[in-house]
């Protein structure tokens, strides 16, 4: 008679994730949650005490704006809380429609359709329009998601150093007899080292190889360009780009995402993109909210300067302090590297303990030996505020040598 084993038992697999997480404790690698609410601009409460936050993506202080907030209330309380199922299933709110089309015209593309957050919209996009018998190109610094989009694909992926156009145009160039479809699938901003892949170039090799192009472009946003329509606009290729993804949980301070582009491309990722397909819909309320928001964005330009004039003086100040970050002169991702994880934290913890959150980012975020501060720009923070971060950076960071 078989004997009931307890290798199988909860209690077992309690002690092998005690025996994973000892080891991420022992390479300082854990990640643990902090309680956060109350946000007002750049004043959050943290731990239950007053804090600065540097650490979010709130890079315009929409995500505690008052006016949003009446508008998902007013819906709340016609729509309800949820939408019940799948888009596909019960049929689509006129809120979601509504905003597909305000983003639409805000991207200046035909159509655009949401997803839950960016992660299911690269996750659910990219293998409902790559799939086995494509390649794609991708750079070796692109976002978790992308590369999760890229694997679900089952096409070939090929990787090509950090923002070296000129080897993406060799790849292509080698690959030119390939019969299938070719994509280059990038990050726009780049999450933790703030820097812009040119869009112009990559528009250029596209069209001379005969490859479809997807943007990432979760941290430009409402935030680059002239009209803040992204980088794109940034780079002057707004109608020359296949796929465009953003996310509204940024810099438009609610939540989710969205694809934009032609007719044709809405209507094949409504059909296709399983995140999407098999997804019950965002509450409705959140649509009107983000409606609101995006009226903010084109209404207020200023905070955009804001924000850019933030970033400069974050910036200026690390120099001054022996450090020179990535990126554009007044990008709103400021990383100021420490290279060793456990440092990164206790600067970190140090900052957290002073009221001033910024992100401590280490291993597997980034690659092992690139621990890193990640301080974001916001248009919401004050002069004083920048001053105290700067003040707190000068006694925490490790000196430079002169």
């Amino acid at each position: 008679m078989r004997s009931h084993a307890t290798a199988t038992s909860p209690a077992t697999l309690d002690a092998v994730l005690r025996r994973d997480l000892a080891v991420l404790d022992h390479a300082d690698l854990r990640r643990e949650t902090h309680p956060v609410c109350a946000r007002r601009g750049a004043a959050v409460s943290a731990d239950g005490r007053p804090a600065i936050d540097f650490s979010s993506n709130d890079y315009l202080g929409l995500a505690g704006d008052r006016r949003i907030a009446d508008a998902t209330s007013a819906a709340l309380e016609r729509e309800g809380t949820g939408a019940a199922a799948a888009r596909l299933i019960s049929g689509t709110n006129e809120l979601h429609e509504q905003l597909e089309a305000a983003l639409a015209r805000f991207k200046g593309t035909e159509a655009a359709l949401l997803f839950a957050s960016g992660y299911a919209a690269n996750t659910g996009a990219i293998p409902a329009l790559a799939s086995r018998g494509d390649i794609i190109y991708a750079d070796a610094l692109n976002h978790a998601s992308l590369i999760d989009g890229c694997r679900l694909s089952r096409a070939e992926v090929k990787i090509f150093p950090h923002l070296d156009v000129e080897r993406l145009g060799d790849m292509l160039q080698d690959d030119a007899p390939h019969n299938g479809r070719r994509w280059i699938v990038v990050d726009a901003v780049f999450s933790m080292d703030g820097d812009l892949f040119p869009l112009d170039a990559l528009v250029h090799l596209a069209r001379e190889h005969g490859a479809f192009t997807y943007v990432d472009d979760a941290h430009g946003t409402a935030v680059l360009g002239a009209s803040g329509r992204g980088s794109a606009e940034r780079w002057n290729v707004e109608h020359d780009i296949d796929v465009n993804m953003g996310t509204l949980g940024k810099a438009i301070g609610t939540t989710g995402a969205f694809i934009a582009g032609s007719q044709p491309l809405r209507d094949w990722l409504l059909n296709r993109a399983r995140a999407f397909v098999f997804t019950t819909a965002a509450p409705p309320a959140l649509a009107a909210g983000t409606l609101e928001a995006l009226r903010i964005v084109e209404a207020e330009p200023w905070r955009r300067d804001h924000l850019r004039a933030n970033a400069r003086a974050i910036r200026d100040g690390l120099r001054a302090l022996g450090f020179e970050p990535t990126g554009e002169a007044d990008g709103h991702i400021v990383p100021v590297i420490i290279r060793e994880a456990a440092e990164t934290a206790r600067i970190g913890a140090a900052l957290r303990e002073q009221g001033l959150l910024v992100g401590a980012v280490r291993p597997p975020t980034v690659p092992l030996g690139s621990s890193r501060l990640r301080i974001t720009a916001s248009a919401a923070h004050t002069a004083e505020q920048i001053a105290r971060l700067l003040d707190a950076l000068r006694d925490l960071l490790p000196r430079r040598p002169t």
